[in-house]
């Protein structure tokens, strides 16, 4: 996810609330989490120690003591250190090198810590997130981009995994720099410090508008050239269209253009940075410029000693440092509040009832299905009433074809039956048991489909198979393979079943495709199989060697097959004829050919010229 696609809320009690929820990832690791907070104060402390030594370094000759009011006198009792010491050299830098030693160990220990109880609760924040997601209903899925949901795994989870990682502990780090800071050059000269603040804000202000004005024509140039990307891989990928229209003059245009609008966003961002650089030096200079100039003016009152003015501005750096560092931190933390709300909105979801444990088939059943006035509308469509009462029978052992035009109902009928969506009115029994009385996991676990529209995942052949029960022997993969017609083309590869099928299955043609998805449902072995035009998109070779694997699986077993090409449902022990959400007729093949103006006869008509055996 890129960095404007991030949400940047507003801090408020609300949005407070909501990511202080990520913490409970954290409270197994309490103990922890605080040790870490306890090494990143002091650690945060011992740089303004370590920041003031430096300062003392520049001191000429020996001061005699640590320059400072009743802070520098704190350290020094805190230290053990007899104050006369303070005036040689060597003395602070052994000092020095010793501190710098500590909070290098202080350091590596903190980060440690808090990485490791970072990793461990992004691990089970990933988890359950992931798991959650695959819990949800059908629904949830129609209504988002699954890119989005893709990105909250990934992208966003990885962003919280940042701010708890090293942008809230940057924060503290900073307000204590800052806060303790400032107390400290208060000991020294409130009037100093108050001169130090009040030049401050305007460089802040002026860097965060001038950073975050850059950022943005960053992003912007890294967008044009995200979609001058874009135009290559469209042109490479559909170079026959260039050629066969001529277009490359055309492409040759569109590029250019592209390309164009990426050099003037760099170069304005070029001058911005030119400006913003120069301001830098300007401002920055100046402001230390007054710093010393007022310093040097309370040195000649008597108002400051000779050996506070480099500890201050030592001291003014580091504080300076630490409040743009806090501005541009706390701007990060506004965008990590947005992502975690994102994330943690999806973990108040209520899922299906489904579990990622192992399934139990407690309630086996045998294949009876009823539909008894079943209306369903789509909760995204929820004026337009998909399926208008429909009643069937479906007994285990029988083969229903379901038939009509798109739209119809055809493919929802077979989602209700799959249980990824529950009637608005009706309901829906199998061997006369509700649905959510056997439950989810345990009642789709019998159940197998073989979509139109085949998708493997991109692991190997094996993978996919045994996709339909994961822990099957080799034997039976491959006994699935060959019920499935499959085992021939699969042998034929030099890796047979390690062969890797690319993405989306995109390595093996349609008709492999189908057979691997049916070797699948083979594998399975289920009560009820749900075919959903298995056929439509094959060519007659490919589509006879997966007819007769269908054929195959579906003998003796409660069939449900979505038909388009209806020679492939000659056979089926009855027709349901879906027009408009309800059934217009129902019958075996034979019955309803014998209907002189029937519909079905009509759709077999329609399609006799392009396909003979139908008739």
């Amino acid at each position: 996810m890129q960095e404007q696609d991030i949400p940047k809320k507003k801090i408020n009690a609300k949005s407070i609330t909501v990511a202080l929820g990520i913490f409970r990832y954290i409270k197994p690791y309490a103990f922890l989490f605080s040790v870490g907070m306890i090494l990143l104060a002091i650690s945060g402390l011992l740089v303004i120690v370590i920041t003031a030594l430096l300062g003392m370094l520049l001191v000429p000759g020996d001061a005699g003591k640590l320059p400072g009011g009743a802070m520098s006198a704190s350290i020094v009792r805190l230290l053990h250190l007899d104050q006369q010491s303070w005036g040689s050299t060597g003395t602070t830098l052994a000092l020095l090198v010793v501190l710098l030693m500590i909070q290098g160990f202080f350091s590596f220990f903190r980060v440690y810590i808090f990485s490791y109880v970072t990793e461990h609760a992004m691990k089970a924040l990933r988890r359950d997130t992931y798991e959650m997601l695959i819990k949800m209903p059908m629904q949830f899925f129609n209504e988002r981009r699954l890119g989005e949901l893709s990105s909250r795994i990934s992208a966003d989870i990885s962003t919280i995994q940042e701010t708890l990682n090293t942008t809230l502990a940057e924060v503290l780090r900073q307000l204590i720099i800052t806060v303790v800071g400032i107390a400290w050059l208060v000991s020294y000269s409130y009037k100093l410090t108050l001169v130090m603040l009040g030049s401050l804000p305007v460089i802040i202000v002026v860097m965060v508008v001038f950073g975050r004005y850059i950022r943005k024509l960053g992003k912007k140039t890294q967008d044009r050239v995200a979609e001058s990307s874009i135009i290559v891989s469209e042109t490479l990928t559909g170079i026959v269209n260039v050629k066969s229209f001529a277009n490359e003059r055309h492409e040759a245009l569109r590029y250019g253009n592209a390309i164009e609008a990426i050099r003037q966003l760099a170069m304005k961002s070029a001058v911005w940075r030119g400006m913003f650089g120069t301001f830098i030096i300007i401002f920055l200079f100046g402001a230390l410029g007054l710093v010393m100039g007022v310093g040097s003016h309370l040195q000649k009152t008597g108002e400051l000693s000779v050996d506070v003015l480099p500890v201050f501005i030592m001291l003014t750096g580091l504080v300076a440092g630490s409040i743009g560092g806090l501005a541009a931190q706390m701007g990060i933390l506004q965008k990590s509040i947005g992502t975690t709300e994102s994330v943690m909105e999806i973990l108040s979801y209520i899922p299906e009832a489904v579990s990622v444990d192992e399934v139990k088939t407690d309630h086996p059943i045998h294949g009876n299905v009823s539909f008894r006035n079943v209306h369903f509308s789509y909760a995204s469509r929820p004026d337009i009433e998909v399926l208008k009462g429909i009643s069937f029978e479906l007994k285990a052992g029988e083969q229903i074809a379901l038939v009509g035009s798109s739209g119809s109902g055809k493919s929802t009928i077979a989602s209700l039956v799959q249980q990824f969506y529950q009637p608005n009115s009706g309901e829906i029994l199998f061997d006369g048991t509700s649905g959510s009385t056997i439950g989810l996991t345990p009642l789709r676990s019998q159940m197998a489909l073989v979509p139109q529209e085949v998708i493997l995942f991109g692991g190997s052949i094996r993978e996919n198979i045994a996709y339909g029960k994961p822990k099957a022997t080799e034997e039976e993969i491959i006994e699935a393979a060959k019920r499935a017609n499959a085992w021939d083309f699969i042998s034929s590869f030099p890796e047979n079943l390690n062969t890797i099928v690319g993405e989306r299955g995109i390595q093996l043609s349609g008709g492999q495709r189908q057979r691997i998805a049916i070797a699948r449902a083979v594998l399975r072995n289920p009560t009820i199989l749900i075919l959903d035009e298995a056929t439509s998109s094959l060519d007659s070779e490919s589509e006879k060697l997966v007819q007769e694997a269908l054929e195959n699986l579906m003998r003796g077993r409660t069939s449900l097959v979505i038909a388009h090409r209806l020679s492939t449902i000659r056979n089926a022990s009855k027709i349901l004829v879906l027009d408009q959400g309800k059934i217009s007729e129902y019958g075996t093949h034979t019955e309803l050919m014998s209907k002189e103006n029937g519909q079905y006869r009509r759709l077999v008509e329609m399609q006799y010229e392009s396909d003979p055996q139908i008739g």
